[in-house]
């Protein structure tokens, strides 16, 4: 998170006077799915919450974030494999283009 939205999510913690079991945002994971599921059954589409994780962590990795950091502090992953697992999708256009990276073409 950067750290401009973490110091105003610490006010509102600090102003609300919110304990460690009071929630920040009144949603739960099923409120969230339930909200997407409409969306993508209103526009035909197929996309589910996961795939804004997933798509997030490319983003970030393409972008050039360290895997670590996508890894450990973006998807809170234990294990790097994992991560690496999350992000195996990659078209031949992305691949020549860090090759070409990697060459200094």
């Amino acid at each position: 998170m950067p750290e401009q939205i973490a110091k105003r999510v610490a006010e509102y913690i600090a102003i609300n006077k919110l304990g460690p079991d009071d929630y920040l945002f009144p949603v739960c994971y099923s409120k969230i799915r339930n909200v997407i599921n409409g969306l993508a059954d209103k526009f035909h589409l197929k996309v589910s919450p996961h795939d804004f994780r997933r798509h997030s962590a490319t983003y970030a990795s393409r972008n050039g974030v360290p895997l670590e950091i996508v890894s450990k502090v973006l998807l809170r992953h234990h294990d790097l494999k994992t991560t690496q697992v999350y992000l195996r999708k990659i078209n031949d256009s992305e691949a020549i283009h860090w090759m070409d990276v990697l060459h200094g073409k």
